[in-house]
């Protein structure tokens, strides 16, 4: 607020007294006008201030109680109605089935008293033969056939969708999603150089793990070794096995799964063949320690605790296993070999995410379990619809694992493609492989193990092309 050196007239009572001039309204004011101008700005201020203040709160509460968000509710809205509709159906069709039981029953019943009658009625005159006897056991068997097995009455479930699907759309999740995208024509960054044992050479490798400075180790399943090929090497380096196929610490038989236990600077292996899961550590290749013993073991995962998770091909489970546990915790699985949501039909590798939930390849149902923390059961994230090569289908998935957006990449075994899909979704999409079965940098044949290095470059271990590629991240 300045001062007028001219005699301008007031903007309030417009009379030509010395004035004031307001910077902010661009107007002058006499002295009394000049108090009531300041006041009026002043009381702006204060509901500026309150208005702040009730938004702060609102953000406190917010925080506080997440659950009671508008979206959230809108959620909530959307499961109330489905949960209705779905049991307004039901019941609908409860009564429609009690009705037309009961009128099978009642046809069922007038047949049964019409060959009553026939039977009381040749039975008092004594006259009947084996004809007879065939049609009257030929017209019972029919009867109670009918009244246990209705053939009018069955239950049919449409393939369309039924209760409208919901999802969540943000702009920053799908710019998020569009960046992750791979080159197609991959690197070979180990083996590559035909089936065998020599260095330079793999045979079907399977696990993978990729460490910060992007050197590559390898389960070399037939070797029976663990193989480090360090970046730009034409070699790799044993440093585990590799010796007789006999059940001693370094001699190891059939490995599956590779993880690195950071908290004990070692590496947990799957030594499938010897039943056992075994430590070895990189620097010390003389040390090495059996954790589990007796186990079928496939995959293998660590948490951020540093816990070990096994999948148990033979009991159809995986169990979680902390140190100097002898049986280990169960959390997903272990009821059995089958396809419902609470078993697996042969679990192949795992992951597990930093809330603890664990991922898992469920092989013959060519499907990928999620399980969170303490659930009874899983639900499908990828696949679960038949063996085959649409979007929608899996065939013998094995490597798995998920990246810090929460999308599911699952090595597609049987259809020699990577794809990746994101829970909730009806359809994955092929991230790699879209070429067929085959040997050219744009193709695999049967991948296996999958691992992300430290900028999200992909890696696969493409088993029976007896090599590690490496699809290099395209940012967009």
């Amino acid at each position: 607020m300045a001062t007028a050196n001219s005699r301008a007239k007031c903007s309030t009572c417009n009379k030509a007294n010395a004035t004031f001039f307001c910077a902010g309204c661009s107007k002058g004011f006499c002295f009394q006008h000049l108090t009531e101008h300041r006041q009026i700005l002043h009381k702006q201020l204060d509901e500026i201030i309150n208005d702040h203040d009730q938004f702060q709160q609102t953000i406190i509460q917010q925080k506080q109680n997440p659950h009671n968000s508008s979206l959230i509710q809108q959620i909530n809205q959307w499961e109330t109605n489905s949960i209705h509709q779905i049991q307004q159906t039901a019941q609908q069709c409860r009564e429609t089935v009690m009705k037309l039981t009961q009128k099978s029953i009642n046809d069922v019943e007038k047949k049964f008293i019409e060959l009553s009658q026939k039977l009381k009625e040749i039975r008092e005159e004594n006259e009947f033969n084996e004809i007879d006897l065939n049609s009257f056991q030929l017209k019972l068997t029919q009867i109670t056939e009918e009244f246990l097995q209705p053939s009018n009455i069955s239950i049919r479930q449409d393939l369309h969708e039924f209760i409208k699907k919901i999802s969540v759309i943000s702009p920053f999740e799908q710019i998020q999603t569009k960046k992750n995208k791979f080159r197609q024509f991959a690197i070979t960054v180990a083996g590559g150089n035909g089936q065998g044992d020599k260095l330079n050479q793999l045979d079907c490798p399977e696990g993978i793990f990729i460490d910060n400075n992007k050197s590559v180790y390898i389960a070399d399943y037939y070797n029976h070794r663990i193989v480090k090929w360090k970046l730009n090497s034409n070699t790799g380096q044993i440093i585990a096995g590799g010796n007789e196929e006999e059940q001693q610490n370094n001699q190891l038989f059939h490995l599956r799964d590779i993880v690195f236990d950071k908290k004990n600077n070692s590496f947990i292996i799957s030594d499938m063949g010897n039943k056992r899961v075994i430590r070895y550590f990189d620097q010390n290749q003389t040390k090495q320690q059996i954790l589990i013993s007796n186990i079928d073991c496939w995959g293998l995962a660590i948490d951020k605790n540093g816990f070990i998770y096994t999948s148990d091909n033979e009991n159809h489970e995986v169990r979680r296993w902390k140190q100097g546990d002898k049986n280990g915790e169960l959390v997903a699985g272990g009821n059995g070999q089958g396809n419902y949501f609470n078993q697996f039909n042969c679990p192949r590798y795992i992951f597990v995410d930093e809330d603890q939930s664990v991922y898992v390849s469920d092989r013959n149902n060519d499907r990928v379990m999620k399980w969170k923390q303490d659930a009874k059961e899983g639900i499908i994230v990828a696949g679960g619809n038949g063996q085959g090569n649409s979007l929608k289908q899996l065939w013998s998935p094995r490597g798995v694992i998920v990246d810090n957006l929460g999308q599911i990449y699952v090595a597609d075994g049987g259809n020699n493609r990577v794809m990746r899909w994101c829970e909730g979704d009806e359809e994955g999409k092929i991230v790699v492989g879209e070429n067929g079965r085959g040997n050219r940098s744009n193709q695999l044949n049967y991948p296996s193990g999958l691992s992300f290095d430290n900028e999200g470059n992909l890696y696969v271990a493409d088993m029976e092309n007896h090599r590690i590629q490496k699809y290099e991240k395209v940012e967009i």
